[in-house]
């Protein structure tokens, strides 16, 4: 049984407007996501701003209310819990976010920061955590006398080993990890990405790795998901989906990527056209209506569900993108 299973999950926010304020259209962030993420399993999740990568992440961890779809957690339905449902349930469930100053509260010191899942879930004692708090530390990277200061006194990627020590503070099963390393600089990025991995090992842990870096995300996952404009357009083993993409922009994604060596050349697929307004989306394949294909009319009658064409490796069936 997957650890997680994500079924058609839709996370729409109304656009209010007029002199009352009404719900005149919806913004479509996540519209019809689908799948699933196994114990020790790291899924990584790719695509442009605003294509709704964060957004899935915080439904999944139930920041949001989904519009609609499911979310099952080993075989419960949290889609729509009670808080007094969740509560236990989060133990199980956490997220690492992008900014680690603006997720650390500046008044608390890092001892509060770290004994507070403990206070929320009433497990231990203040002895108890103390130690906890320590060995947390330690797990990360901090000296233990690192939990008097407060987050203002630590450089950016140690307050991102902040926030990832209260992010295993309860020995969680998942971990949504949004972009930990996309606000640290270059030298920081990969100590904090092994810490990752290690954590992961020690464990037995299942990340949902959002990014925008693919080499990032290939040293990371072992699948990887590409969204776009609410939706998964291609979902594969890393491996494969580097070696032999099958989707327009998954290709468009590769070839953005640097290469080391300043004496080879390759030729670039540029990205046409903007990125189509999430509130009105485009009928059929939004990436061809963007490029303007010519067969993207043929599109806008079929069925757009993603089709297993390999042993493992799923894409959008469109004419103009496959």
């Amino acid at each position: 049984m997957a650890l997680l299973t994500v079924q058609n999950l839709q996370q729409h926010f109304p656009v209010r407007g007029g002199l009352l304020r009404r719900s005149v259209a919806s913004c479509k962030a996540v519209d019809g996501v689908s799948f699933s993420l196994s114990a020790g399993e790291t899924l990584g999740l790719v695509g442009e701003s605003g294509c709704g990568k964060t957004t899935l992440g915080k439904a999944i961890v139930r920041l949001l209310n989904p519009t609609a779809g499911s979310i099952q957690f080993e075989g419960q339905d949290i889609t729509h819990a009670s808080m007094g449902t969740l509560r236990p349930m989060r133990r199980h469930i956490q997220m690492i976010f992008q900014d680690p100053a603006e997720s650390l509260n500046p008044r608390h010191t890092v001892r509060d920061i770290l004994e507070e899942p403990f206070i929320v879930q009433k497990i231990g004692t203040k002895d108890e955590r103390k130690q906890w708090v320590a060995e947390l530390l330690d797990k990360v990277g901090l000296s233990a006398a690192s939990a008097d200061r407060f987050p203002f006194e630590f450089s950016g990627g140690q307050r991102q080993r902040i926030g990832i020590a209260r992010a295993i503070a309860l020995k969680p099963k998942l971990i949504v990890c949004d972009e930990p390393v996309s606000a640290l600089d270059v030298s920081v990025q990969s100590q904090v990405l092994n810490l990752l991995l290690d954590l992961q090992r020690d464990m037995g842990l299942s990340y949902l790795f959002i990014a925008h870096g693919l080499n990032v995300v290939k040293h990371m996952s072992d699948r990887v998901a590409v969204m776009y404009l609410g939706k998964i357009v291609e979902l594969a083993p890393a491996t494969e989906l580097y070696q032999n993409p099958r989707h327009a922009y998954t290709k468009a994604l590769l070839d953005a990527i640097p290469i080391a060596d300043p004496t080879q050349r390759r030729v670039r697929q540029l990205l046409r056209g903007d990125v189509p307004s999430p509130i009105n989306p485009p009928p059929g394949c939004a990436f061809g209506h963007r490029m303007k294909h010519p067969k993207w009319e043929q599109s806008v009658t079929m069925d757009l569900t993603l089709k297993e064409v390999s042993p493992g490796h799923f894409v959008q069936p469109c004419p103009c993108c496959t």
